[in-house]
């Protein structure tokens, strides 16, 4: 079995140079997530924690580069440090666009960051292959030598086999329970953002709604001036599109990285799943002696343990995304700006519509009161005779208290004089001024507003309140405090565990991974033992008295 023993040999000499390429690549975990480069020196970066250079098989101690971000102008490019990475789609060279969802050179950077996996699961495949075709040709070809058996060897085997199958158990379990987690976090982040999308879009509605209906306020036949009705019509039209820009962006990458983060999810439950199933079968196998089954097991987890190194990379791919995005959402609260790349998660509203949609509603809110005022100083509260057609209808009693305007001339916010009523109240205070009227609409009691006039400025007032009562969230809407507050709330709230439960996939990848490619190897040396010690054990008289090293 020399030529057996020399292929097991080569074999876990290539794994131990397998197993140390990680090491030479700075692909970014968490002890690079404050890393950030230095000046002109080609594939380093500087740990912002410890001042270690960490390159491509080198380590040196530099001090940090000290030069200031890119400066923040009409776009902010966000998170530059972090995502400064080799971009293989531009002949290597560091990546400057900083995170960008929909820039190509971004995911290729970011997926370059996955390349120690995708060379180790090309190496295993390789050298694994290999290896089984040489062992089928020694067993075909090769003259075998008898058959030797070593305790030592075989108990050992036995432990390695049972520490590995446990591992790999294990890791199936840790990888299971944080794609769990790590799908349940990101729903709940993406829910949270498209509830906050979607308020902030039936909020802009609801205000082009009472604009509407401020064109429809009619107050004893008397409507708005026709030059605010105009300004209505155009400031409408830009609220619905900025409303339907935000809630169908916002809804369109919700569903394309919900569809991502599902496709993630079912790959790694049929993972784990066929990985336990796997490494269940294969121990169960070798210990009863069915080395046919065994062989096709390993060949089965030969082309697995490819397949789970390639996700290894892929999920290192998304683990940086996700801490790229949370570093971005962070980066644009402290310097917020109306243009980045995060427009393409949750956009603010053009700023130009949110200023007119806020001097509209003041406008609007201004002029109804002005009119329902007019209504009451000239014909509520004076006392015309029989003879002045619609303006009588017998008025009489106390005066009607005018309503508070809010707002000033100039659209700055006004306090209210002694005597007027708030816009919440006014309809309320006004009830005990209604009287009862005839057929033909004359008062029978006293009062000095009919129910027909009580209505339309009932509706006035609603329409008006609604208005005022939605000027801070415009204000907020201007200065995009809205997606301000989102993005914070993520950050503090969902991106911890989002990065926490995201390694947890990582570190069971890598332990499923690590464990049944070991498991396959001791799989063909407990098969190997096994037999020996069989062959022994029947060759021998008188049990093991005979057993001598292999």
């Amino acid at each position: 079995m020399l030529c057996f023993r020399s292929l097991l040999f080569s074999f876990l000499a290539t794994f131990l140079i397998v197993s140390s390429i990680p090491s030479s690549f700075s692909f970014e975990e968490d002890s690079l997530f404050t890393a950030y480069r230095t000046s002109d020196i080609s594939g380093e970066y500087v740990d912002g924690n410890t001042g270690l250079v960490l390159s491509w098989g080198r380590t040196e101690r530099l001090l940090a580069d000290n030069s200031s971000d890119q400066d923040v102008n009409s776009t902010l490019v966000l998170a530059p440090r972090r995502t400064y990475r080799k971009d293989p789609l531009n002949d290597f060279k560091r990546y400057t666009g900083g995170w960008n969802i929909s820039n190509r050179h971004y995911w290729a950077s970011v997926a370059y960051t996955g390349a120690p996996f995708f060379v180790i699961a090309a190496i295993w495949f390789v050298v694994f292959g290999l290896c089984l075709i040489l062992i089928c040709l020694c067993f075909c070809c090769c003259r075998r030598e008898p058959y030797g058996y070593s305790r030592v060897a075989y108990a050992l085997s036995l432990i390695l086999l049972t520490f590995f199958t446990v591992a790999a158990i294990v890791g199936c379990i840790v990888l299971y329970t944080g794609q769990g987690k790590f799908h349940s976090s990101t729903i709940n982040t993406l829910e949270y953002v498209v509830h906050q999308a979607d308020t902030t879009s039936e909020n802009l509605r609801n205000v082009s709604g009472y604009l509407a209906a401020a064109k429809q306020i009619n107050v004893d036949q008397m409507f708005l001036p026709a030059n605010v009705q105009t300004n209505i019509d155009r400031i409408q039209n830009r609220i619905n599109s900025s409303a339907n820009t935000l809630s169908s962006k916002t809804e369109d990458n919700s569903e394309k990285i919900k569809n991502l983060i599902e496709a993630v999810r079912l790959a790694l439950i049929i993972l784990s799943a066929v990985m336990l199933l796997l490494t269940f079968l294969g121990f169960v196998f070798s210990l009863f002696g069915m080395q046919f089954l065994v062989y096709i097991l390993v060949i089965t987890g030969w082309i697995l343990v490819t397949g789970t190194f390639i996700l290894c990379g892929i999920f290192l791919l998304l683990h940086n995304v996700t801490g790229d995005t949370c570093v971005a959402m962070n980066q644009w609260v402290q310097n917020p700006t109306a243009h980045t790349a995060l427009d393409d998660i949750l956009p603010c509203v053009d700023n130009a519509t949110a200023q007119e949609t806020l001097t509209r509603s003041k406008e609007v809110t201004s002029q109804l009161v002005n009119l329902m005022n007019t209504v009451i100083n000239n014909v509520s509260n004076n006392n015309f005779p029989p003879n002045f057609g619609p303006f009588y209808y017998n008025q009489s009693g106390p005066p009607v208290p005018n309503i508070c305007n809010p707002f000033n001339s100039d659209l700055t916010d006004r306090t209210c004089a002694p005597g007027e009523v708030d816009l919440n109240n006014a309809t309320q205070a006004w009830r005990g001024y209604v009287c009862q009227t005839s057929g033909n609409g004359i008062c029978v009691t006293r009062g000095r507003l009919t129910p027909a006039m009580y209505g339309q400025m009932t509706a006035g007032v609603n329409v008006s309140y609604g208005l005022y009562r939605y000027g801070p969230f415009l204000v907020n809407l201007e200065e995009c405090s809205f997606v301000r507050q989102t993005f914070s709330d993520i950050h503090a709230t969902y991106c911890p565990g989002l990065r926490r439960y995201s390694r947890w996939i990582y570190i069971g990848l890598v332990m499923v991974a690590t464990a049944v490619m070991l498991s396959l190897v001791f799989w063909v040396i407990y098969g190997r033992e096994r037999r020996h010690r069989v062959y022994t054990k029947q060759r021998t008289p008188g049990g093991f008295a005979g057993d001598k090293p292999s």
